[in-house]
């Protein structure tokens, strides 16, 4: 099946657990995964991997099915051929901001591994608390209270921890936890991320929080890179401040190198080799930029049911509204993170108010993309719904879902300003249409505005944190072509270099465009594929890192020499075009003035 060594990568999301088997080329070998819900459901009462208390908002999963799948997923890797004796060194993710509280029983139970038994039969009395919080809870608005208060104000707690409280952050959920369950609190040795959680497992003992995943607690001070005393006193309380000191662990500031030698019990049970290594585990979010790799300025654009941006960035500039996290491999680096609920749901709401697209029944089945009408307006409808001079332009914000950015309640409001952009000349269109008002606001150019009005908020919150790209083909910044291109990136208005495209919504030609029309993408628009694997590839990137990269190399420097970019990206738009890109430039101050009316018409 392979020669030389191999590499592990692990996936512990909210439904699956996934196990990726890379080369030192980082070609696939092997992969296997379990299905929680059809692996695990009926024994642990679960469906999409959790258990739900709608009473009090929470959102859990049960630690001893995450254990049993660790074995399981191994135990199918094994049955397909996989040489395990062949893995060296194996890192992973997990869920970001997920918890496991374990008891005292925990280290001893790790370092005493019967490879005779199961692991459950091993380790089904070691937790305190036999959930393990998910990402998903939403039990904990006075506990963010409390902590955008403690600091001040929401600013200073995400200037120094990176974010503005959050209900799913770790630091959120432990303080409720001492609060509403205290004989577990109490009970606890040590607090472990979905992400250490694994690691552990396999360390055989108690492993650090990787130096990415612990920005994602509203615990950790990023700039001294150490716990934030006034946070840990407010989780704790003051003389509790020590105590949880213990319980968190030290943090490893690099994000490499080995935290250890495999557990014994996997070499006797599953066949590792002795000298098989762990490497930290990182959160799913900072895997993922991994996976690409990511490269500085460079932006990955997430378009499913949700929608995520993602950026490599030297630059530390946070707000409330976003996430700063430290990147998981390059120190000095962070990644930049944008999180909206509304989507490829909201589209889908414009979409379906618009006339269903006719069956063309040239391929018998009588089916169409039903996408066609939507894609015809979107293409159809001129930038910004501006038809002739003279006109205004159109804004929107389409939000069937409360949204988290802004942090606004659901609802639809459409405005008009200057083709400037200027922001003393915003004013809301009223529906229908009063006569001072434009009346060619139709449904079908809310389809093209509903993808200006996403693009638009990403630009608006990431365009402090980008510079003119350059272009290592052209060092001297000499652009070669109108729209830069791979000769000719530099000289160009401050943009991303590259953005790329996954989810459901990257196979959007239509959609493609307009984000590339208003993002920009001095090096164009480029659809990414690593197929469902996304976190378990970043994690076996990773570990190929930790244990071949030479003195001083980077991440960057190793797996970008051995990534084949032609496997996973094409290329669907030309991104930066010179005149409409800086249109759109022009009216993000109306769209950031429209944001503030709307945040202030919901607030009241």
């Amino acid at each position: 099946m392979s020669s030389g060594p191999l590499y592990l990568g692990f996936d512990l999301s909210t439904q699956q657990i996934k196990a990726i088997v890379i080369k030192s080329d980082l070609d696939v070998v092997s992969e296997a995964k379990v299905d929680f819900d059809a692996d695990f459901g009926a024994k642990y009462q679960i469906t999409k991997g959790v258990r739900i208390n709608d009473d009090e908002g929470e959102v859990y999963a049960p630690v001893a099915m995450w254990v049993e799948a660790i074995e399981l997923v191994l135990s199918r890797l094994k049955e397909k051929g996989c040489p395990m004796g062949d893995i060296k060194c194996i890192s992973g993710s997990g869920q970001q901001h997920s918890s496991v509280y374990w008891n005292e029983d925990a280290e001893p139970a790790l370092n005493g591994l019967d490879s005779g038994k199961t692991l459950i039969e091993q380790l089904d009395h070691v937790f305190a608390y036999e959930f393990a919080p998910s990402w998903q809870d939403h039990s904990t608005q006075k506990e963010c209270d409390d902590f955008d208060a403690h600091l001040s104000s929401a600013e200073k707690l995400a200037q120094v921890t990176g974010s503005s409280a959050h209900h799913r952050f770790t630091g959120t959920q432990i303080l409720r936890m001492r609060r509403r369950r205290p004989q577990v609190y109490d009970a606890t040795a040590r607090i472990s991320l979905a992400s250490s959680f694994l690691a552990s497992v396999l360390l055989g003992t108690i492993a650090p929080i990787d130096i990415s995943d612990v920005t994602g607690m509203n615990l950790w001070d990023i700039a001294a890179q150490t716990w934030n005393e006034k946070l840990l006193a407010l989780t704790a309380t003051p003389k509790g401040v020590s105590e949880l000191r213990r319980k968190l662990g030290d943090v490893p500031l690099d994000g490499g190198g080995s935290l250890g030698a495999i557990s014994p019990y996997f070499v006797r049970r599953f066949g590792f080799g002795g000298d098989c290594q762990i490497a930290p585990f990182t959160g799913d979010n900072p895997a993922t930029i991994l996976a690409l790799p990511l490269r500085p300025l460079d932006a990955i654009v997430s378009l499913g049911t949700s929608s995520t941006f993602l950026m490599n960035t030297p630059g530390y500039k946070p707000h409330p509204s976003y996430h700063f996290m430290n990147h998981p491999t390059t120190e000095g680096h962070f990644m930049f993170m944008l999180c909206y609920k509304n989507g490829g749901l909201a589209r889908e709401k414009v979409r379906d108010k618009l006339p269903k697209p006719k069956s063309s029944g040239d391929d018998g089945s009588g089916s169409t993309d039903p996408w066609a009408t939507f894609n015809k307006h979107v293409l159809e409808t001129p930038p910004l719904n501006i038809r002739s001079d003279g006109d205004t332009a159109d804004l929107g914000l389409y939000f069937p879902l409360p949204e988290i950015v802004p942090n606004v309640r659901a609802g639809t409001w459409r405005y008009t300003c200057s083709a400037g952009g200027d922001p003393k000349s915003l004013a809301e269109h009223k529906d229908p249409p009063s006569d001072d008002a434009r009346s060619d606001w139709t449904p079908q150019a809310d389809a093209r505005i509903i993808v200006e009005s996403q693009a638009l908020s990403m630009r608006l919150r990431s365009q402090s944190l980008i510079t003119q790209p350059a272009s290592s083909e052209n060092p001297d910044n000499t652009p070669s072509s109108p729209n830069g291109g791979p000769n000719g990136l530099s000289g160009l208005p401050a943009q991303p270099r590259r953005i790329y495209l996954v989810g459901g919504g990257s196979l959007n030609p239509a959609i493609a465009r307009v984000f590339g029309e208003v993002l920009g993408g001095a090096d164009g628009v480029y659809r990414l594929d690593v197929g469902g694997n996304a976190c378990a590839l970043g994690g076996a990137y990773k570990a190929v890192w930790a244990r071949e990269r030479g003195p001083g190399e980077s991440f960057d420097e190793l797996i970008g020499k051995r990534w084949r970019e032609e496997d996973a990206v094409q290329k669907v738009d030309e991104g930066y075009r010179k005149g409409l890109f800086e249109r759109y430039g022009d009216v993000v101050p109306a769209f950031e003035e429209m944001e503030r009316r709307v945040l202030g018409v919901a607030q009241n």
